[in-house]
């Protein structure tokens, strides 16, 4: 199991750095740069700032002085915000957008793994059609319909929320609800029909040939089995909600990294979407192999040999 681990880790580096490398050469192949504005710059003073920050550098040198920051973690200044580093930013919007992540990720565990359990052992019952339908509705309405909804119905009409930020405890519901709209309605339905397949395996049917109570087969046997696909798409769900939702941060003026993110791809802070996207690909392969671990608890016959990739 260390040499699978060890191999992960550097499979994880190896597409931290692709990605930073995609990414970086993308930025520069767009007509353009950081200091390019509706109003044009003067070209003494683009002159200038080109020279600070090495931006007239040939792109192969800017290309390895960048990929030396970011072995050092050092993700370099941000254009759009003078005197700023993007590590700053991150630091800053990060909180923001791991709250309303983690209120989500809560709320898409302990509700959609419970309810698509129900409806799987309530099958063709009017449970199961009740959850199927909330669930099929969840998925196909986007997240940004249901932020605008909210924001128009409990806020507008209604007066019960706040319309914007984070200032206390119900500003916190309208994001969450949107956030975590389709993951929850998507674990619902994979925990389903992962648990109908289960159910339907021969090992369960003789469990309960063999008279164990059905609250034992389904404990025992059927539930940690039917975990592993919902805990495979858990893993990148948490570091895609963590890491914070563009839109729904857009819509409800959240001062997290989404709105950093926006800004730095309308202002064309090449620095800035380097270090996000950075920071959300190593967020994810994280997950990812904290997935891998979490395999071996919820089914101890999964080992990660000298076969395993």
């Amino acid at each position: 199991m260390k040499n699978y681990f060890i191999k992960r880790i550097i499979y994880a580096v190896f597409t931290i750095l692709l990605i930073a490398t995609i990414t970086f050469f993308l930025m520069h192949s767009i007509p353009g740069g950081p200091f390019t504005r509706e109003r044009p710059v003067p070209d003494e003073i683009l002159k200038i700032l080109n020279e600070k920050y090495h931006l007239d550098d040939p792109l192969v040198v800017q290309y390895f002085d960048y990929m030396k920051g970011l072995v050092t973690f050092d993700l370099g200044p941000s254009y759009s915000k003078i005197g700023t580093d993007v590590e700053e930013l991150i630091i800053a919007g990060f909180p923001a957008s791991a709250k309303i992540g983690a209120l989500a990720t809560f709320m898409i565990i302990i509700i959609g793994i419970p309810v698509g359990m129900i409806s799987a052992l309530k099958q063709n019952r009017p449970v199961d059609y009740m959850v199927m339908f909330f669930a099929t509705l969840g998925v196909t309405v986007p997240s940004f319909v249901i932020a605008t909804l909210i924001i128009y119905f409990f806020a507008g009409i209604l007066g019960w929320l706040p319309t914007f930020g984070l200032n206390s405890a119900l500003s916190y519901i309208g994001p969450v609800i949107a956030l975590s709209g389709y993951s929850l309605s998507f674990v619902a339905r994979l925990t389903r029909s992962s648990m109908l397949e289960v159910l339907r395996q021969d090992y369960i049917r003789t469990a309960r040939a063999n008279g164990l109570k059905e609250r034992s087969v389904i404990a025992k046997h059927a539930m940690k089995n039917a975990l592993i696909p919902v805990v495979t798409y858990i893993g990148p769900m948490i570091a895609a909600i963590l890491t914070g939702s563009f839109v729904v941060e857009r819509i409800f003026a959240i001062p997290g990294m989404g709105r950093y993110f926006v800004e730095s791809v309308t202002n064309r802070d090449y620095t800035t979407i380097l270090g996000m996207t950075v920071f959300y690909a190593a967020f994810y392969v994280i997950m990812v192999l904290l997935v891998d671990v979490a395999y071996a608890f919820i089914d101890p016959r999964i080992r990660f040999g000298k076969g395993s990739n």
